[in-house]
């Protein structure tokens, strides 16, 4: 019997810029997958769900995926019986597929008397997501997942894969508050999103040729060209390479201290994702404006947006009362009871 645990993942900041090339400070949260599994049968690789109301997406396209890629890679997978259970949300935007993902491929290698390497297994997994769920996701969700770091969020490069980990200071903590309005990222906004991204950089290749993602444009030459780019491009853009400025910065904060300036850049990318991406929805703006109003470092959403969740940076010491203030706030004027999480990172799937 092999069992794996592989938890969410909640970002800080950097959202919609890892298929740009970008950089993003995502951490792992402590929600998590949970895959049993052992070697039975002869029927190739049966799932299971640990409860019958358990909503999860066992044996569909995400599990598919995962398998097939396994199997391009040369894996000879043994038949198994694979149980699965989940804290996680879905449709929260804490990456539940992607730890779904992992924990079915860490728990398939183990059973097959098999390895790979950590950066290897994200590379599977988000082919999986994008060859077989149609979802053209970046890595930073796989990524980490595996990478995970008790404490630390993860400033990823996702055009060279190189990471730091960066401290969350000891008077600082992260709180995830859920809507409990669900998004569904196939519906096509998300990649509808990632083509007016491609788009904007083939109008601005006729000023800079080796610009090969929006990783490559600095704010000025977006702004000196805005009149060349149709103008929803133009915004979806601007938020990307804004918002890859605001990772560096935020992970400038963190590693100061500056927890004030690290709210600063959460609520302004908040901002960027709500007017310039048109990823946000009426609820998590409520929540946000919930947070702040109660005086959190900084509050945005977290994820790929139409609903999920939101990320707040707070005073250890402040944290108990924002819960209850949002909880009871949230629920008077929406009838919704949020769910609210302990976001603090946690170690990587294991």
């Amino acid at each position: 019997m092999v069992t794996v645990r592989a938890p969410g993942r909640v970002n800080l900041i950097g959202e919609h810029t890892d298929y740009n090339d970008g950089f993003m400070l995502p951490a792992a949260v402590g929600l998590y997958t949970t895959v049993r599994g052992r070697r039975a049968g002869d029927n190739g690789v049966v799932f299971r769900q640990a409860r019958s109301d358990a909503e999860r997406e066992a044996d569909n396209a995400y599990s598919r995926g995962v398998l097939i890629e396994l199997e391009r890679a040369g894996v000879e997978l043994p038949p198994s019986e694979l149980t699965v259970d989940s804290t996680l949300p879905i449709g929260g935007g804490l990456s539940s597929s992607a730890s779904f993902e992992v924990a079915v491929a860490l728990t398939m290698l183990a059973l097959a008397d098999a390895t790979l390497d950590r950066m290897d297994v994200a590379r599977l997994c988000q082919r999986a997501e994008n060859e077989h769920v149609g979802i053209r996701s970046g890595i930073m969700d796989q990524f980490a997942v595996l990478f995970g770091r008790s404490r630390h969020a993860l400033l990823l490069d996702s055009r060279t894969l190189a990471w730091r980990a960066i401290a969350i200071p000891e008077n600082a903590c992260i709180v995830v508050c859920n809507t409990m309005v669900k998004h569904e990222l196939a519906s096509g906004e998300y990649n509808r999103r990632r083509a007016q991204c491609e788009a904007a950089v083939t109008a601005l290749q006729r000023w800079y040729p080796d610009a090969d993602a929006l990783r490559d444009v600095t704010v000025d030459q977006l702004f000196d060209h805005r009149d060349a780019i149709e103008p929803v491009a133009y915004r979806r853009a601007r938020h990307v390479v804004t918002e890859d400025v605001r990772v560096l910065q935020f992970a400038d904060a963190m590693e100061a201290g500056d927890l004030a300036r690290a709210g600063e850049l959460m609520n302004a990318s908040h901002e960027s994702l709500r007017d310039d991406y048109e990823v946000s929805s009426a609820e998590l703006d409520l929540l946000v404006a919930m947070a702040r109003d109660f005086g959190v470092f900084g509050a945005r959403m977290t994820g790929g947006g139409f609903g999920g969740c939101t990320v707040n940076l707070v005073d250890s010491a402040h944290a108990p009362a924002l819960i209850g203030y949002v909880r009871e706030r949230y629920r008077a004027q929406t009838g919704i009871i949020p769910e609210i999480y302990d976001g603090t990172p946690v170690d990587g799937a294991a």
